[in-house]
């Protein structure tokens, strides 16, 4: 069993990642039931809810580019290892003053943003490992399995625990979160890296501003990989209009309850699970760039079924071959990027897709916003399936100079 999990071929080093992304996820998890029942112990305003999951966010906009530039410069283990404790040390600060009766919803404002920046640098450099601790032609099937921990770990079992532990003691999640962040630190303490994704000591001679330039202007004159993040910026704004607005689609247009927004989710991650189980079987059997027309098919449409069904089962399989598509989808084209992009340049381009991916969400969920509320709840995922199946038009040919392009050995 454990052979099939974490192959003998990947290395211990990679063994020691995935327990670190499986123990991390689970904390992360636990935060995504434990944080909304504490904001919401504190206010009812729905501004400041979402003000809340804003400023989370807003690191990755504000910081990206130069987490990347710091990942390309530094020791990247070094850094996940650091930002982990720290991230820590700031859970049990928020632990404290709840046992203390001192929190506010200022201070979990801080918080919030305080930890959306360690994410911010963690999450860049921790995606810069894999390629130097797995062989090229394994990236696809350990990508898999990372992804896997984070679908059995963030979003199924996590949620369920965070929500127990919140019910048993306010201050409980946040002090278990602590302690998984610790031990994870710990776990990717003891991975081995190769040469080529430490520190790049003759660019930290050179200006911060001078490496993110460099990393920019590497994406945009390298044509598979901008169509690439051009692609993942595009769909996730269509993504993001109508997955903003699903509690309500849930409610209103399904009408399955209180619970129809966390059946569709968990059908989602269901779907995930299956995703990454079956992506080795997947790799070896079809072409990188058909797995991707395919889930760019699936996406498309995806918003066509939700906007024209009122059927609950129907949702519900559709959440699953969509939760199935997006973990493929984001495993695949993980494993392009890496590798396609040399090692000295992998964090600063990891960057530029992280924040292009928050920034569509962003700018996909005010659209959805706007959109339902002047055209009804469907509109956003009808939204979603006309600007969907442009882009799939637009990129069906390019997709496999995309792929070809990671069959070619970077280089500087």
């Amino acid at each position: 069993m454990f052979e099939a999990v974490a192959p003998a071929r990947l290395g211990i080093s990679f063994r020691w990642l995935l327990g670190a992304a499986v123990i991390n996820n689970l904390g992360d998890g636990i935060m995504l039931a434990a944080g909304p029942l504490l904001i919401a112990s504190l206010t009812r305003d729905p501004l400041l809810v979402s003000l809340a999951v804003l400023l989370q966010q807003l690191p990755f906009l504000l910081f990206g580019f130069f987490a990347g530039a710091v990942t390309d410069r530094m020791d990247r283990r070094r850094i996940v290892v650091i930002v982990d404790l720290l991230r820590a040390l700031a859970l049990i600060a928020l632990a404290g003053t709840i046992v203390a009766g001192r929190v506010s919803i200022g201070v979990v404002f801080v918080m919030m943003f305080l930890l959306g920046t360690a994410e911010t640098f963690a999450d860049t450099a921790a995606q810069t490992l894999l390629p130097g601790i797995v062989a090229r032609p394994d990236l696809g099937i350990a990508n898999a399995r990372t992804q896997g921990a984070f679908v059995t770990a963030n979003q199924l079992v996590g949620p369920p625990i965070g929500a127990f532990l919140f019910a048993a003691g306010t201050a409980w999640p946040f002090g278990v979160n602590a302690v998984c962040f610790t031990l994870g630190a710990v776990l990717i303490r003891r991975i081995s890296v190769s040469r080529t994704v430490l520190a790049d000591t003759d660019g930290a001679r050179r200006p911060m501003r001078h490496e993110i330039a460099e990393g920019l202007s590497w994406l945009w004159h390298h044509p598979p990989m901008r169509t690439l993040a051009l692609t993942i910026i595009a769909f996730n704004v269509t993504f993001g209009a109508s997955w903003s607005v699903l509690i309500l689609y849930s409610r209103e247009r399904l009408e399955m309850g209180e619970v129809g927004f966390g059946l569709l989710t968990s059908a989602g991650a269901i779907g995930g699970l299956v995703g990454t189980a079956s992506y080795g079987w997947l790799e070896r059997r079809f072409d990188l760039s058909d797995l991707m027309r395919a889930g760019l098919v699936i996406e498309t449409l995806t918003h066509l079924a939700l906007a024209l069904t009122t059927t609950p089962w129907v949702a519900l399989t559709v959440m699953g071959v969509f939760g199935a598509h997006a973990f493929v989808w984001g495993t695949t084209s993980t494993t392009v990027r890496q590798r396609a992009v040399p090692d000295q340049l992998l964090g600063r381009v990891t960057s530029v897709y992280m924040v292009g991916v928050v920034g569509g969400l962003v700018v996909g969920s005010l659209l959805g916003g706007l959109l339902a509320r002047v055209w009804g709840i469907t509109a956003p995922f009808w939204f979603g399936f006309i600007g969907s199946a442009a882009l799939v038009v637009l990129m069906w040919r390019e997709l496999r100079h995309i792929v070809h392009a990671s069959e070619e050995a970077p280089n500087s």
